[in-house]
């Protein structure tokens, strides 16, 4: 008889002794996934803190700042920064730190409800356009090319105009402008994912084009849309401020940055810290949502992942 020989077989003991078992997987969401990106992005944070922080600034502007925004003193005009007036005063004694701080909210505010006016009403023209074609986006399209002919603050401008200086007509104008941007960038998305699979399913299982539309279309459209969302806060911010430059914004006493840069450019030689201060305010905010855009493209486009 052979002799049986057996071998000691050592199992590692890190290694799985039943293969049918599945090793865990942590899933984790596309969303999710691009907060972490962004937060791995060094810009787009210092873009976040820099907006955070003029908000914690609007929020508190009453509390940190010793003036009335509107409070003038003509014995104090025109003073350089000091213990008592950080940024100095302007040329009617008012205290520019005070105004910058309750500009920040006008400032904010504008950009908050300018862009949200042209998103709602620029997404759903884009949708209905990219999804039903033909007459519909011809018509849709049209219009926006006509809005687009035009630069873009000589049409604000004409809208002004039209409904009077204030600051509500300038935010009117504002959202009036940047509708066709929101509205060419979905229908571009829309019609794209109109022939997936998934889409023509949906069809198939008799779902209204509603649902389809709420439930499907408008979802994964999502991540374009919130980078021109974040981006055009920067812009919408910047048109106020021009605007207001012109005459056509906010009007005396709004403390509102473009505003004050109109009304301080005369002294800009003299007594520079009245234009320094408000425009840097803008060059910063602006930045800082441009940073936050750029981050957030990175992260919710897969092109731009390593």
């Amino acid at each position: 008889m052979e002799s049986i020989r057996t071998e000691q077989v050592n199992i590692p003991p890190n290694s799985n002794p039943n293969p049918n078992q599945e090793e865990k997987v942590e899933a984790i969401s596309p969303w999710r996934d691009a907060m972490r990106q962004l937060f791995k992005n060094k810009s787009a944070v210092i873009g976040m803190i820099i907006i955070v922080f003029f908000i914690i600034i609007a929020l508190i502007a009453p509390l940190i700042s010793g003036f009335a925004f509107d409070e003038t003193n003509p014995q104090n005009r025109l003073q350089s920064p000091s213990a008592e007036h950080w940024f100095g005063t302007d040329d009617l004694g008012r205290d520019i730190f005070s105004r910058i701080a309750h500009g920040a909210r006008i400032s904010l505010w504008v950009g908050f409800f300018a862009v949200s006016g042209a998103l709602v009403v620029g997404t759903t023209l884009g949708i209905i356009a990219g999804y039903y074609g033909r007459w519909v986006d011809m018509l849709i399209s049209r219009i926006f090319d006509i809005m687009l002919a035009f630069p873009s603050i000589l049409l604000a401008i004409a809208i002004v105009a039209i409904l009077g200086p204030s600051l509500q007509n300038a935010l009117i104008a504002i959202a009036i402008i940047n509708v066709p941007i929101f509205g060419r960038l979905v229908r571009s998305k829309v019609i794209s994912l109109r022939e997936e699979e998934y889409i023509m399913a949906a069809k198939a299982q008799g779902m209204k084009n509603g649902r389809i539309l709420i439930h499907h279309i408008l979802p994964n459209s999502l991540a374009p849309i919130i980078v021109q969302a974040t981006l055009g806060f920067g812009t919408a911010i910047l048109e106020a401020a021009a605007l207001g430059f012109l005459g056509l914004g906010a009007q005396a006493p709004t403390p509102e940055w473009g505003k004050m840069l109109s009304d301080s450019r005369q002294f800009i030689q003299t007594a520079p810290w009245t234009v320094l201060f408000p425009g840097f305010s803008i060059m910063l905010v602006v930045l800082g949502f441009n940073m936050i855009g750029d981050g957030l493209r990175d992260a919710l486009d897969p092109k731009m992942k390593n």
